[in-house]
């Protein structure tokens, strides 16, 4: 039975925590104003790099990274369900796996620390600090996908954000929305989703394989 790659967006995919970064967002908005309309919900997918550009001046924009760090060292990252047992089941039939997040080296060091488990259920990890091109670039998706074996029109891309379901898209790969973060009937909108699910606790190797036929 043929195999695939599937590569996993994290905030709000694999963890919950959209909605803490929101308020934080929210909040750094109401302090440092950039004018971006519906600020929190417009940078979601991007990594920090790409967000700190939106800072005039590198004095405001160190102070913008360490407040981000400062909040995440004290976030709990709760795991999503159906992550463990759909992990699971990819890996008994060989699938390959990885994460692909917009998150810096020094947030995911912290994400593992308190959630040890999750690391290992991972073949390979891209993260923020190893691509030059922000979502909706594939590009992290193109490097999950060349660095696991596979082509990427043989993986799955799971994603919550309009800019993650984009880069799946644009990447080749077959995209799963997770409502989790914005609405079904937003994801639609996008026309970068071929099925979109409220949870991966609906998520199965039999539905997945259906996609591909």
């Amino acid at each position: 039975m043929k195999r695939f790659g599937a590569l996993f967006d994290l905030d709000g995919v694999l963890v919950d925590s959209e909605s803490l970064y929101t308020r934080f967002w929210d909040d750094m908005e109401k302090r440092h104003p950039t004018g971006i309309p519906n600020y929190a919900v417009a940078i979601k997918g991007m990594t920090l790099t790409r967000i700190l550009e939106n800072y005039e001046g590198e004095s405001l924009k160190r102070e913008v990274e360490q407040a981000i760090h400062d909040y995440e060292a004290q976030m709990v990252y709760p795991v999503m369900k159906g992550v463990g047992e759909l992990l699971s089941a990819m890996h008994d039939a060989g699938w390959g796996t990885a994460i692909v997040t917009s998150s810096d080296s020094l947030k995911m060091e912290r994400l593992f620390a308190g959630v040890p488990e999750l690391k290992p259920m991972f073949d390979i990890i891209i993260d923020g600090s190893m691509v030059t091109k922000s979502k909706p670039d594939p590009e992290g998706y193109l490097r999950a996908a060349n660095g696991l074996g596979y082509d990427p029109k043989d993986c799955f891309v799971f994603e919550d954000s309009l800019q993650g379901v984009a880069a799946g898209r644009a990447s080749g790969a077959t995209v799963i929305g997770l409502s989790t973060t914005f609405p079904r009937e937003r994801l639609e909108q996008t026309g970068c989703t071929d099925i979109i699910v409220s949870s991966l606790e609906q998520v199965s190797l039999e539905m997945l394989r259906a996609l591909k036929c």
